[in-house]
């Protein structure tokens, strides 16, 4: 008798787990721009929305597109940014493709940029270099190690693509190449145990995913120890801070493995870039972090 009620809560368990990957929350989080030498006077930026999607896994996605697309649409956008993984199997390029585009719809102000993960490495590389021009065919900038500049209300915003950290395809030296020196930097990556080796690579914001929040966070997501360091000083979500810099962890879209989430939701995250109060740039970088820091708090 107690077998079957085992089995029966673990059934039950498995369906409540399921549902959940169809509960896909939206969370807004607004960083505001600290002086620097960069951008001494913050308050000239005008503030930039960032729709942020990670860890699409078109082999176990319970939300449509369309969804997204629908709860968006009239809602002004300036940049979508798509951090890595979006499959693990070639025969689903062109379901991602789509996907994409339909997001795409959106027409955000600066366009749509990707950056690959770990699980997009699992292809081929004719099938990897098929997504990347499929994406591309479709508007998509696909940063690989490198950067792309555009201009928001007349001042410079570089979008900086690291490749992906725990595949070994992260070339930090590449990536940051003739970035200039004057605007803001904004960091796109996958794996974001990246962000404990970039003292050296100022930015002002880094975008991420591929914990999925533990996807199975019950009782703790024990099983993401072996993922890096990150996990271990308890950053697996959110936003966080190392070097008094900011960076964010999605929980991502889809799931891998099992099609089941406990104590983490799918996550769509709409980022809001804003200029501070006009203040006298710090004249050091102990105080610039001091005063990242302290905004966070």
């Amino acid at each position: 008798m107690i077998w079957l009620i085992l089995a029966a809560a673990v059934v039950l368990l498995f369906i409540r787990a399921y549902r959940n990957t169809f509960d896909v929350h939206t969370n807004y989080v607004s960083i505001p721009l600290q002086p620097s030498r960069r951008l001494p006077d913050p308050s000239v930026w005008e503030p930039l929305s960032i729709l942020h999607l990670s860890d699409l896994h078109m082999e176990n996605l319970s939300v449509p597109a369309s969804r997204i697309a629908a709860d968006f649409a009239g809602r002004p956008l300036d940049l979508i940014a798509i951090t890595g993984d979006l499959l693990d199997r070639h025969k689903n390029i062109p379901k991602a493709v789509r996907y994409v585009e339909t997001v795409t719809s959106l027409r955000p102000t600066l366009g749509t940029c990707v950056v690959f993960g770990n699980h997009d490495y699992v292809l081929s590389l004719p099938k990897l270099a098929m997504l990347k021009s499929e994406l591309e065919r479709i508007g998509c900038r696909v940063l690989v190690n490198e950067h792309e500049t555009v201009y928001h209300h007349g001042l410079p915003l570089h979008i900086i693509g690291v490749d992906n950290f725990s595949t070994g395809h992260t070339k930090l030296a590449r990536s940051f190449q003739n970035v200039p020196d004057a605007g803001v930097r904004l960091v796109l990556t996958h794996d974001p145990n990246v962000v404990l080796h970039m003292r050296d690579f100022p930015y002002d914001y880094l975008l991420s995913g591929h914990f999925h929040g533990g996807q199975i966070h019950w009782p703790r997501p024990f099983h993401l120890a072996k993922m890096g360091k990150l996990p271990k000083l308890n950053m697996v979500k959110g936003l966080h801070r190392v070097d008094g810099r900011p960076f964010y962890i999605s929980e991502g879209l889809g799931q891998t493995g099992l099609n089941v989430r406990l104590r983490s939701r799918p996550e769509i995250t709409v980022h809001t870039l804003a200029g501070a109060p006009s203040v006298s740039a710090p004249a050091s970088p102990v105080l610039q972090e001091a005063a990242a820091t302290l905004a966070l708090e």
